[in-house]
């Protein structure tokens, strides 16, 4: 890697907390304000929430990158990347060059959804603060999965505000480049690319050995990813969940499928971009790694996944039911849990570890783990969600000053059974992870070094 580079990665602060949406975009108009010659800071959009989707302009190379922090509210990991590069290249004038691209940069995509996740920005960082003050919304309400798209059985139009903003910028600029900065809350590094680049596989692979963090061989995201290498996959689409679900499962495609498709795959239609994924963990445990047989079949750590999950589903349900007549239909949190708790992918997933031969082998600790703990850990959200939605109407009501004795019990009864129920999970998944708290910095160097590699290999084939 070119010594600017090396600089580059090796200043990266030691970041202690995450930013909040606030303090990010003060940062963003400070830079513009200081360094006018090479910066420019303008409005793509607006939120639903009526909140001002800035985008930063930096450089003016003869590439064109996109990069974008938060497509999912509870990743912050890349805004404290996008935080430390737009300032060292707005300050820089031989990066600008040396990169040669104009760089597009939108730290925070979904804004109001970061705003429901600001109670855990700060710390401390452990799963139960974590999981209490998580929010990520339903994917008809993701910013990166409601843009337009029309295949076989599904037809999606109900684009909202946050994906019209970001179509309209790719439509303008017509990225060669984009980089959508996610992160996950367990495991270790993987990425998602839009084609095959084995030249950097590699490269990819010791930025993560740098810092002392390893790839993630556990189960894949979802049973349809293709794996080009170990821990590299073929980015995801609206299409290959539609194909998936329509092989394995026995739904009504029309009712399964609600929301539409993704940046990568509309910038892919309009201009033939490349999008690269890096996902990172804030969470590592080492089992994560371990490649050796387990003392289960494949087959069975999955279903025994997938009857977790259905009684947390029952629960969560149970829950709700005497007090959803309480709830309004536009609560966030309502929306999200009615989302994550009717999952039609647990028989079309049944049939299909029932049919792959690589789910009759034994699991490796790795799979292991990753079904029997990791799974609950993301139930562990639910749960909190679950929480949240009740104390909201009930914040309501105060604010509302609402008089109605039998829905106040009903709210409290609510919460205090919601968050039974999350403690007793949390202290059991406390007592049999034995997790570390990955640094940010150590995040953000990852993310960064990535997405060099990427923008140097796109520039020889482009």
């Amino acid at each position: 890697m070119k010594q600017i580079y090396e600089e580059l990665l090796k200043n990266v602060p030691d970041y202690k907390t995450f930013l909040t949406f606030d303090e990010m975009e003060a940062s963003s108009r400070a830079l513009a304000e200081k360094y006018p010659a090479s910066t420019e800071l303008f409005e793509i959009g607006r939120t639903r929430d009526g909140n001002i989707l800035s985008c930063l302009k930096i450089g003016n190379g003869s590439h064109t990158a996109l990069m974008f922090g938060c497509p999912h509210p509870n990743e912050p990991i890349g805004t404290m990347m996008l935080e430390y590069f737009t300032e060292q290249l707005a300050k820089d004038e031989v990066l600008q060059k040396e990169l040669d691209y104009t760089w597009y940069i939108v730290k925070v995509w979904d804004i109001d959804g970061l705003k429901l996740n600001e109670k855990w920005l700060k710390g401390p960082y452990t799963l139960y603060n974590y999981s209490r003050n998580f929010f990520r919304p339903a994917g008809h309400q993701q910013v990166d999965w409601t843009f337009p798209i029309d295949y076989k059985e599904l037809h999606f139009h109900d684009t909202i505000p946050e994906s019209e903003a970001m179509m309209g910028l790719i439509d303008k600029i017509r990225p060669e480049f984009i980089y959508s900065l996610h992160n996950a809350g367990f495991g270790g590094v993987y990425w998602y690319l839009s084609r095959q680049t084995p030249e950097i596989y590699e490269e990819m692979r010791e930025a993560t050995r740098k810092q002392g963090i390893p790839m993630h061989l556990g189960e894949p995201e979802a049973p349809y990813c293709v794996e080009w290498a170990p821990a590299v996959y073929q980015a995801l689409d609206i299409k290959s969940d539609y194909d998936y679900m329509e092989k394995y499962g026995n739904v009504d495609m029309k009712e399964a499928m609600i929301y539409g498709t993704c940046s990568a795959a509309y910038a892919k239609e309009v201009c033939d971009a490349f999008t690269l994924l890096t996902e990172e963990p804030y969470f590592y445990d080492k089992r994560i790694t371990d490649m050796s047989e387990s003392d289960i079949l494949r087959k069975d750590a999955v279903l025994e996944k997938l009857k977790a999950n259905e009684e947390s589903n029952r629960f969560i349900k149970s829950v709700l039911e005497p007090t959803r007549q309480y709830l309004d239909s536009r609560n966030p949190f309502l929306m999200a849990l009615d989302a994550f708790s009717e999952d039609s992918s647990g028989d079309a997933t049944k049939k299909m570890v029932a049919e792959n031969p690589e789910y009759q082998k034994k699991a490796t600790v790795a799979e292991k783990f990753d079904n029997l703990l990791v799974s609950k850990f993301y139930k562990l959200l639910s749960y909190g969600m679950l929480i949240r939605a009740h104390e909201l109407e009930l914040e309501k009501m105060k604010d509302n000053e609402e008089v109605n004795p039998e829905k106040r019990e009903a709210l409290l009864k609510a919460v205090e059974t919601a968050e039974k129920a999350h403690k007793e999970l949390a202290d059991y998944l406390e007592e049999k992870i034995d997790y570390e708290v990955v640094p940010i910095k150590k995040l953000v160097s990852i993310q960064l070094e990535c997405g060099i590699i990427m923008a140097e290999y796109l520039k020889g084939t482009c």
